[in-house]
Parts: C-alpha cells; structure tokens; sequence
C-alpha cells in the first residue's frame, strides 16, 4: 500500500472520529478545567490521543506488512504501552515514578527486542563503537529524556501538534530518501494522524492532546530519533544524504522540547525548587506573556525548528566536532535574544497598563453607576 494511501487512511479516519470524541466528552463532563497554570478560559475535552492512537492504529492495520517485521512489531507494542499509560494518566493521575516505570519497559522493547540504540559516537571525538552497556544506558536516557520534554511542552493549543507533524514530515522524507520504506509509512501515518488532531487542536482548541497523546507520540519520536541517529551514521560515506554530524542531527530535530525542558529545569534550579515542580515558566508562556497569541507562539516555534532542519541541511558535510557547538550555540544565542525580547516587550505592556488600584477604581465606578453598560466604547477594561 503506498505512503499516501497510507496517510490519507490516518487522516480520514481521525477527522471522522475527532467530533465523536469531542461530543462524547462534553456530554459525560470529561473535560480539562481552567484556572491555576492552565492557560484556556473554557471547559475543555482533553484525551485527543484517542484518535491519533486509534487513527494510526487503523492505519497499520491497512499496511499488515508492518505486523510482518519483527522490529516494527515491537515499536507498536512499546507505542500502545505507552498510549495506555497517558491514557491511565489522564483517568486517575498516576504517580512520576508509575510513568516512569511504564517509559522503561517500553524502552526495554526498543533496545532489546527492535534492536534501535545508539551504537556509538560515529567518529565524533574520534570514537566509534562504544561499549554494550553504555549503548544501552545511553539509549534509554535519551529515550525517556526526550519523550518527557516533549510531554512539558504540551501547554498549548497546536504547539506540539505542530511541532511533532513537522518532525514526523522531516523523517518521513529522510527514510524514504536513504530507503527505508518501513519506518517512512510508518511516520507517514502519523502525518495523517497528527493532522487530523491538529485541525480540531488549533487555537481556540476543541479538544487537548492530554498526556494520552503526548506521551505516546513523543515517545515515538524519541525512538526515531535514536533510530535516525543510529541509521545515518552507518551510512556510507558516498550517500548523497548523510549526515556527517548525526548526533548534531538529532538535537536540531528536538531542539524546541529539548532548549524548553533545559531552560526551565535550570530556571527551578537556580530558584532552589524542584525541577519537576509544575509551573508558567515555559518559553511559550513567556511568549504569551509578551503579547503573542496562541498561534503566533506556535508559529515562531515552528519557525525556529525549520531553521534548525535548514541549518543541518546546508551543512550535510560537516562532522559534530563543528555542527554540536554551532547548533547548541545558535540555540543558545537564540534563546537569550529571545528572552531579552520578550523581557523589553513585557516592561512595555506594564508601562501602558492603567495602574492596579485605578482598575479597581474603574471597575468599582462602573458597577455602582452602570457606566460600563452605557459607554462601553470608553471604558473597556478588557483592552487594557
């Protein structure tokens, strides 16, 4: 069955079932409240990874050739592993330590039974292979580092939708390029998939991804990742798409999650709390903060990732001796202007606010004399 066939199963079926979720949801009351860190105004379903789970699954299911692989076969387990822990998560709240123990087992699967780790440095400080047992410890760090961040990065509408169908589309023409057709469907799919969540997921959102969802596919990710990693520094030299810096490769495709959960676990650090503690310290929230909205947020997000996909791009020749410090340097740089940016815009909104106590002042005068429902024009505190 062909990649658009494929992807375009995924799609059909997540449009189609997306609304039926969402009533369902509404009508039984299960829905994401607003109020504390949460940022949306409106009681809102949560859980969309239903669909993508069950869109994708519907999809494989189409391609039986995938359940023919040995390999494959266990990434879908460890995948619907995973799915099903989100989903308990998103029911009953479990424990950090009961999450984490779910993440590990499915790791177990993809370095002991699929056989996908990282292998060695590939040449980078002049080492190649690397012990079995650093392979493995190093594997599973990755694994479940990345599929964390992109969990913390999951709070808001679209923002990891976007960011995972734009490294799903990275990978897919990846594999398909060096020939690896398998594992090119398979982020075909979910393309189809993640759109389909992404058109109900836009600002204003009709349905959250939850920790179903983002668990599962940043899972996902963080194997292909190691996957494209592993796989691209065994290429032959002569492969038109090689990638000398692999492992510089694989940051770039994660630097959003990767510069966001580094950035705020710093940031608790430094402020002697725990790095886990929940907070609005997010570089999305600290966009907002400036006066970005929803979709600008996600869209200079998502700008920032096509530069890093450029960046490795361009630079296909050079080894991660050059493209590690030009790629955490850049995002370093970034990250600074960006906060230096967003630090000046929020002194200028401050400075254009009416001070505290002349709202409460305003706000006081228009409920005692109706002034508000009189002349709306002239005072409209939603705008200031």
């Amino acid at each position: 069955m062909s990649a658009i066939t494929l992807f375009l199963i995924a799609l059909i079926i997540g449009l189609l079932t997306m609304p039926i979720l969402i009533r369902i949801f509404l009508k039984m009351k299960v829905t994401d409240t607003p109020g504390g860190r949460k940022i949306h105004k409106k009681q809102t379903p949560s859980m969309g990874g239903i669909v993508i789970y069950l869109a994708s699954m519907v999809a494989f299911l189409f391609g039986a050739y995938f359940f023919e692989i040995e390999e494959l076969r266990y990434v879908l387990a460890a995948f619907t592993l995973l799915f099903f822990t989100g989903l308990s998560d998103d029911l009953t709240t479990l424990t950090p330590p009961q999450k984490l123990a779910a993440q590990f087992i499915a790791s177990l699967l993809i370095i002991f039974f699929a056989d996908i780790r990282i292998s060695g440095f590939y040449g980078f400080l002049g080492i190649e292979e690397i012990p079995l047992w650093l392979s493995y410890s190093l594997t599973f760090v990755v694994i479940i580092a990345l599929t964390n961040a992109l969990n913390l990065v999951d709070g808001l509408d679209g923002l990891a939708g976007t960011l995972s169908f734009l490294n799903f589309s990275f990978l897919a023409w990846w594999f398909m390029v060096t020939d690896n057709e398998p594992y090119s469907k398979l982020c075909v799919v979910f393309l189809g998939a993640v759109l389909a969540f992404l058109v109900f997921n836009w600002q204003p959102a009709k349905i959250f991804m939850g920790d179903t969802g983002s668990l599962s596919i940043g899972f996902m990710l963080a194997v292909l990742t190691v996957l494209f990693i592993d796989s691209n520094g065994k290429l032959s030299e002569t492969h038109p798409w090689k990638f000398n810096a692999p492992i510089a490769s694989g940051i770039a495709l994660m630097i959003v999650p990767i510069y966001d959960t580094s950035r705020v676990f710093i940031k608790r650090i430094r402020r002697k709390k725990s790095p886990f503690s929940p907070d609005k310290s997010h570089v999305h929230h600290f966009l907002m903060r400036s006066g970005f909205s929803h979709g600008q947020v996600v869209l200079v997000l998502g700008s920032v990732k096509l530069l890093f996909f450029g960046i490795i791009i361009s630079a296909t020749s050079l080894s991660d001796e050059w493209m590690i410090p030009i790629v955490v340097g850049t995002c370093i740089l970034l990250g600074l202007r960006l906060d230096a940016f967003t630090l000046s815009r929020v002194r200028y909104l401050a400075k254009k606010s009416p001070p505290v106590l002349a709202l409460r002042s305003v706000s006081s005068l228009s409920s005692k004399t109706g002034l508000l429902k009189k002349f709306p024009e002239e005072i409209n505190l939603s705008e200031n």
